[in-house]
């Protein structure tokens, strides 16, 4: 039985890993919110709480004994958010960290792509780069995940790069990235401490085709 807690549970990219795990007899989903409320479809192999991150009794209360930790998590303090996740897995002893992380964050999207998505979010991405410092720095069993702009397309294509190489493509499908969070957790050894971009094949232009 492998007990996966995931922070952020009402996120998009979050509900269609949920739905991939639904109903495995060999998976504990413990699906942690600030709003409970929000979570319309818990399947049978999930139970829910409502709490903040930020809140060490909270997140301390649902982290322990879980194996996998997957946080799909986002706002101006998600460094903060990030500390208070890597501090409460350590004082559980829990090891294995899934974080969703915006592309961008190394300056690592080249040509008129880079130069727009900078535009575009480059101020915003200070806290979300701080926040995978702390992590890379944490000791923690770690695989940091980047995806391109996302899409709510029902596909399952995409391609990875690694920190150090430019980033692929303009977008990526919400499914596309849940599927390799739900790889990772049924496999957790795969991308172990990587920092991956996520991106569809094929998509390489100046900006995402929808904007």
């Amino acid at each position: 039985m492998t007990k996966v807690l995931i922070l952020g549970a009402g996120g998009q990219i979050a509900r269609h890993a949920i739905a991939m795990l639904a109903g495995e007899d060999d998976v504990r989903l413990t699906l942690f919110a600030r709003n409970a409320a929000k979570l319309v479809e818990v399947p049978a192999n999930a139970s829910v709480i409502q709490g903040d991150v930020l809140d060490a009794t909270q997140l301390g209360a649902a982290v322990k004994g879980q194996d996998i930790v997957y946080a799909n998590l986002t706002g101006e303090d998600l460094d903060a958010q990030a500390k208070s996740v890597i501090a409460t897995m350590r004082a559980a002893g829990v090891n294995r960290l899934i974080f969703i992380l915006p592309l961008g964050i190394y300056d690592e999207v080249p040509g008129k792509f880079g130069e727009w998505n900078n535009a575009m979010i480059g101020e915003d991405l200070k806290p979300f780069r701080r926040a995978a410092d702390a992590i890379e720095a944490s000791g923690l069993e770690y695989t940091l995940i980047r995806p391109a702009w996302l899409m709510d397309e029902h596909e399952v294509d995409y391609e990875l790069t690694r920190r150090n190489e430019p980033f692929k493509g303009t977008v990526v499908s919400r499914k596309s990235v849940a599927d390799l969070i739900v790889r990772i957790i049924r496999s957790p050894g795969l991308h172990l401490r990587g920092n991956i971009g996520v991106d569809k094949p094929g998509t390489d232009g100046e900006k995402p085709y929808f904007m």
